[in-house]
């Protein structure tokens, strides 16, 4: 995954409302957070500029994102991002805060991709 030159990592959540969103890409926003030595130290929203194929993974990684944490993506979208080191956690799905407080513990529990393509 993307490089980093110190311990932060950074995540974009896909959100809906105060959830994580089912599909990568249809989402209404991205929450990014950035974790350093197990704290959250920064978070900033990020609006979805549309759908449109390879304009996320660029977007995201101009960001500084080492990692997307979504419900799910299709596998062009999978590919998009690993292509420019960035990781994809799947099949997580609930609040947000939950996803950042376990994140921020080291417990993100992913899973299968939860959309279909």
């Amino acid at each position: 995954m993307r490089e980093t030159t110190d311990s932060t990592i950074c995540y974009a959540i896909a959100a809906d409302g105060e959830v994580v969103a089912p599909h990568f890409g249809r989402c209404e926003r991205y929450m990014l957070v950035e974790i350093t030595d197990g704290r959250e130290t920064a978070r900033r929203e990020l609006d979805n500029p549309g759908h449109e194929p390879g304009l996320l993974p660029r977007l995201l990684a101009e960001h500084g994102v080492h990692y997307v944490v979504a419900g799910g993506a299709g596998p062009r979208a999978v590919a998009l991002l690993n292509r420019l080191n960035i990781g994809f956690l799947p099949g997580v799905t609930g609040e947000i805060e939950t996803a950042v407080a376990d994140l921020v513990a080291g417990q993100l529990e992913t899973g299968a991709s939860i959309c279909e393509h």
